[in-house]
């Protein structure tokens, strides 16, 4: 089967659900494989805004501005991308903005790039580091509750929230030959 045409698998169509039905309007995104699904239906919403960014923490000063203009925004990025955050994170904690991100995660489950590894392992513990609520997915039956919850979280509670999307759950990554 052409994998440019197979359907995504059903964690994936979720997300984007609760995305759209939690009233989303901005999607601020470094691309990614893992959040590829979810990305080309925020760009087919005629309501949702995608934000291609150059790098992960302009995404931080995204959605807070999109707060401050009344708008709900999520932030999706790769684990790799959170050591660019650390500094702009402390904008969340100092003005008490809601956050909520879906980080996929690298440098866990049958990783080939051993320079994905040092961030990988490092991810929760410097989100908590900066006073974040870190929940994770790494089963597709758990991914639509672990999101809804963090979402509700941030949106409905406040908090700054990010779900780790276990690497399990995209699949192994392989580097692509060309001659």
């Amino acid at each position: 089967m052409n994998s440019a045409i197979a359907s995504p698998p059903m964690w994936q169509e979720e997300i984007f659900s609760i995305l759209k039905e939690g009233g989303v309007r901005q999607v601020a995104y470094v691309p990614d494989a893992g959040h590829a699904h979810v990305i080309r239906r925020v760009h087919s919403d005629p309501d949702m805004r995608g934000v291609v960014l150059t790098t992960e923490e302009e995404g931080v000063a995204t959605v807070c501005g999109a707060w401050l203009g009344g708008q709900r925004s999520v932030l999706l990025m790769q684990s790799s991308g959170v050591g660019n955050c650390i500094n702009m994170l402390s904008l969340i904690q100092n003005c008490r903005f809601p956050f909520f991100s879906l980080i996929t995660m690298r440098g866990e489950w049958a990783e080939f790039n051993p320079w994905q590894a040092p961030m990988g392992k490092a991810t929760q513990g410097a989100l908590e580091l900066m006073g974040v609520t870190v929940l994770r997915a790494s089963k597709p039956d758990e991914v639509a509750e672990t999101v809804r919850a963090g979402f509700d979280a941030a949106f409905e509670g406040g908090e700054s929230v990010v779900v780790l999307l276990s690497q399990s759950l995209i699949g192994r990554k392989k580097w692509e030959h060309t001659k």
